[in-house]
């Protein structure tokens, strides 16, 4: 069966809510991560406050507050990159045992679509979950470079090479924790990819959904407004 013989499978309303997950997938990351100055995400306001971590960090003795929480850090990269891989190694599980995911799956739409349409279906969730992995290990990555740069900062805060070292450990901290933000929303929209089994209108309501819940945390929800609180403009 060649691709064409099995996207002939899928109706153009099957087609047009795959495109739309990876089109709210792509269009969230982007908006997240570039938002107007006048409105910035959760995101990009936690950056603000990684670079005055390690600007406090330089005057910091000692500094094993700091040496922990860069800890916390990579151990919730761990875990969730541990997590991934395990979902991962489920869903191959699943598309290999295809008769018995399409009895599964029968059962609950009550279609009787064949086993290469379940099988596509696990795929775009693989796809998220992939991804989510790799972002998960190259977070746990950079944030271990991080913890170098940091240890490289001069305990001097006197030292001319103390804050520009400790920028450059900002800025890996900060880009960590993007690529971690990806890999969470990569999860996300993994979960969201899931409604397809139920059909491609729950495909389409899921990615809607996914993409409400994903705008709300970063622009409009209440960790936000603490964020912005006026009282601490002076730190940040």
């Amino acid at each position: 069966m060649t691709w064409m013989d099995r996207l002939s499978l899928f109706t153009p309303l099957d087609l047009c809510a795959v495109a739309l997950i990876y089109a709210t997938w792509l269009l969230a990351g982007w908006r997240i991560e570039n938002p107007g100055s006048k409105r910035p995400s959760v995101s990009i306001l936690m950056a603000e406050y990684r670079r005055e971590w390690m600007r406090q960090m330089v005057t910091r003795q000692p500094r094993i507050f700091d040496s922990q929480t860069l800890a916390t850090l990579r151990e919730s990269t761990s875990f969730f990159a541990s997590a991934t891989m395990i979902a991962i190694g489920g869903v191959l599980a699943a598309i290999a045992n295809g008769e018995r995911l399409m009895g599964l799956a029968n059962q609950i739409t009550l279609e009787s679509d064949p086993a290469i349409v379940w099988e596509i279906k696990m795929l775009v969730v693989l796809t998220f979950l992939i991804n989510a992995f790799l972002k998960f290990v190259w977070s746990n990555r950079l944030f271990g470079y991080c913890g170098v740069l940091m240890a490289a900062v001069p305990n001097d805060p006197k030292d001319p090479a103390a804050l520009p070292r400790a920028a450059k450990a900002a800025t890996i901290n900060i880009t960590a924790a993007r690529s971690f933000n990806r890999g969470l929303r990569s999860i996300y929209f993994a979960m969201g990819a899931a409604a397809w089994l139920l059909g491609a209108g729950a495909l389409i309501a899921a990615s809607l959904l996914v993409f409400a819940v994903l705008w709300r945390r970063e622009f409009t929800s209440q960790s936000r407004a603490a964020l912005l609180d006026p009282s601490d403009r002076t730190s940040v």
